[in-house]
């Protein structure tokens, strides 16, 4: 049988500030810019989790992309939209909400969810112009 990828796109809002609390404020707004505003900053982003595995003879899919979809809304979408990623989400704290720390964070909770499949990517659009991409260790 062959390999195949299935890909659910999700989306979801949030704000966050870019703030390294090791660092002193100088550095802070010299790393991270206008996004180290101590109001935080809002996105719009896009989640695309790719899944791997063959497809089932009978079904011929991979996963139920309905089921791949409730998985990842349940897990992470539910826990971060129209959220302030900084302080209003437990597995996030103390961690820099960038969109490389956002993707390794929703793969660790996705990581073993998926029945029949494997998780292959997490791939996260903070602007249509910016994004993560991570498959893992």
């Amino acid at each position: 049988m062959a390999t195949v990828y299935v890909t659910r796109q999700l989306h979801f809002s949030a704000a966050h500030r870019l703030h390294c609390d090791k660092l002193d404020p100088q550095t802070n707004i010299k790393i991270y810019g206008m996004c180290n505003n101590p109001r935080g900053h809002g996105h719009n982003y896009d989640l695309e989790v790719t899944v791997r595995g063959e497809p089932d003879p009978l079904t011929g899919m991979v996963i139920d992309l309905k089921e791949l979809k409730e998985i990842v809304a349940r897990e992470v979408i539910d826990q971060v939209d129209h959220r302030y990623l900084n302080e209003d989400v437990d597995f996030l704290r103390g961690v820099v909400p960038t969109a490389e720390n956002l993707a390794v964070a929703f793969w660790r909770i996705l990581q073993d969810k998926f029945p029949g499949a494997e998780l292959y990517e997490i791939k996260l659009y903070e602007t249509p112009r910016n994004m993560a991409v991570y498959r893992g260790e």
